[in-house]
């Protein structure tokens, strides 16, 4: 058997960042072999890994950055469990230089940078050697591109989240106002572009909830009117818990509440019975509307610049009539 040294759990330590005793008992199980004592530590990683699969990953970091030119931007998310782990140095130059390397390297994809090799590892190896020396889970959940004529990328403090955006032109003027819709992004967090760009199943949904909505309110006006014709105050008996309540409170006698009970019933479903369909589609699309001015890129009010009144598309085109944006991408940790 080999005669194990200190020197030698030190410099195996020095290569893998593991803690000494665990360098040395991988060093005893290889018989002093330093590729087999790595290979040994990386299964202990993996086995970490998988030890720690059901925990949260809601710490990390996130790095965004384009090419020289702004045609094309990249956004690397890497999570870890905690906020230590997330800003030391080991993590924070990982996540940054596998941005450079996967962006220098062209790659496209998620799954690309996980199979991308470095240093004779792959991507998803490397994530499991670093689990194995941090203890914590760390995943690879995000890694997106995005290409325009100019992408303006944006990093908010703490690199918790970012965005990549990118527009049509790329003159001085349209690249500051990209910089106000970056920021806007990352501030308001838009689920889409605009409304052409919202899946149909979500607008599907939306209209549904607006329709229901509506009726509900449609039949609650209705038992409100005919309650307060009552002479009963409709927030006293809007529930069975607080009819008994303010029954015990002396606020309303049990002739009002068993009167409330019956009016309620009874009105709501005359009015279900009778309600307006074509009153409920159009209230329902006038709330649709809103959900798209309020949700939707181009529909919300800038709040990074402009004059506070300008929607995006506005603001976009009093820099330039022609300037619009193409496309967006936003993350954020534990998303």
């Amino acid at each position: 058997m080999a005669t194990i040294t200190a020197a030698d759990v030190n410099k195996l330590r020095q290569q893998t960042g593991i803690g000494m005793m665990d360098c040395k008992k991988a060093l005893v199980e290889a018989d002093g072999d330093f590729e087999k004592a790595i290979d040994i530590l990386r299964k202990k990683g993996q086995k970490v890994a998988a030890k720690r699969a059901d925990r949260e990953s809601n710490e990390g970091r996130i790095v965004a950055k384009t090419n020289a030119d702004h045609t094309l931007g990249a956004m690397l998310v890497v999570a870890c469990e905690t906020d230590f782990v997330g800003k030391g140095d080991e993590f924070v130059n990982f996540v940054d230089s596998l941005l450079d390397k996967a962006m220098a390297a062209g790659v496209k994809t998620r799954d690309e940078l996980l199979a991308m090799n470095i240093d004779g590892m792959t991507v998803t190896e490397k994530l499991t050697e670093l689990t194995g020396k941090t203890g914590e889970k760390i995943e690879l959940p995000h890694y997106d591109v995005l290409e325009a004529p100019y992408v303006e990328a944006y990093i908010h403090m703490g690199n918790h989240k970012a965005t990549l955006a990118g527009f049509n032109l790329n003159d001085d003027a349209s690249k500051a106002a990209a910089h106000n819709v970056a920021l806007h992004i990352t501030a308001m967090n838009p689920l889409a572009l605009d409304e052409n760009a919202i899946p149909q199943e979500v607008k599907d949904r939306e209209l549904a909830v607006a329709v229901d909505k509506t009726r509900n309110e449609l039949i609650s006006k209705a038992v409100d009117a005919a309650l307060n014709k009552a002479g009963i105050n409709p927030a006293h008996v809007d529930s069975e818990e607080h009819i008994n309540s303010n029954m015990g409170k002396g606020w309303i006698t049990e002739e009002q509440a068993n009167l409330a009970r019956k009016i309620k019933e009874e009105e709501a479903a005359k009015k279900a019975a009778n309600l307006n369909e074509n009153q409920i589609q159009q209230i329902a699309n006038g709330r649709l509307v809103k959900f798209f001015k309020e949700s939707t890129l181009m529909y919300q009010i800038l709040v990074m610049g402009g004059d506070g009144k300008q929607n995006i598309r506005e603001y976009l085109a009093s820099v330039n009539k022609e300037l619009t944006c193409t496309g967006f991408l936003r993350r954020q940790i534990g998303e």
